[in-house]
């Protein structure tokens, strides 16, 4: 996707994205045979429910349809979350993975799943669970210590609701 393209869709995109107070991740466009895939990614505090997705994408459809922003060819346009194993790359992902488990490679090599407790602008207060019976121990990690980083799915996870019952 050239570069005029993604940000004349950035700039017609954000604003309905962000009526219904979602950020906006992600915009790729890709060839799928003979068509063409628009994957509009987008994302908030709370996640983002399937009936907000339906909604954002008839609006987003609309929008199109009114503009040459997709040429003239035809498209699948798909509006989605972006899933448990999204990376996290910006300070808010790290923000919202706050009490989950997360898998940092290290910039100086090595890897460290953790618990992320707190985050702040400069990087993650983590608890790094122990093992073999030992007791969890804290990290500090920096940002510019983060090579790359991703959400751990946990399947036996107690839910915060759970939690505070």
């Amino acid at each position: 996707m050239s570069t005029t393209q993604s940000d004349r869709l950035r700039e017609l995109l954000e604003p309905l994205v962000g009526a219904k107070e979602l950020d906006l991740e992600e915009i790729e466009v890709s060839t799928a045979g003979r068509r063409r895939v628009l994957r509009v990614i987008v994302d908030s505090e709370d996640g983002v429910e399937l009936d907000t997705c339906a909604e954002l994408s008839r609006s987003i459809s609309e929008t199109l349809d009114e503009t040459d922003a997709m040429g003239e060819g035809e498209y699948v346009l798909e509006v989605s979350s972006p899933g448990a194993d999204r990376p996290l790359t910006e300070h808010r992902h790290y923000v919202r993975a706050t009490g989950r488990l997360a898998r940092l490679t290290l910039s100086e090599g090595g890897e460290l799943v953790a618990r992320v407790l707190a985050v702040d602008d400069e990087g993650l207060d983590l608890e790094v669970p122990g093992v073999k019976g030992r007791k969890p121990t804290s990290r500090r990690v920096a940002f510019g210590e983060i090579a790359k980083a991703r959400v751990e799915i946990e399947f036996n996870r107690k839910d915060k609701k759970e939690e505070e019952a």
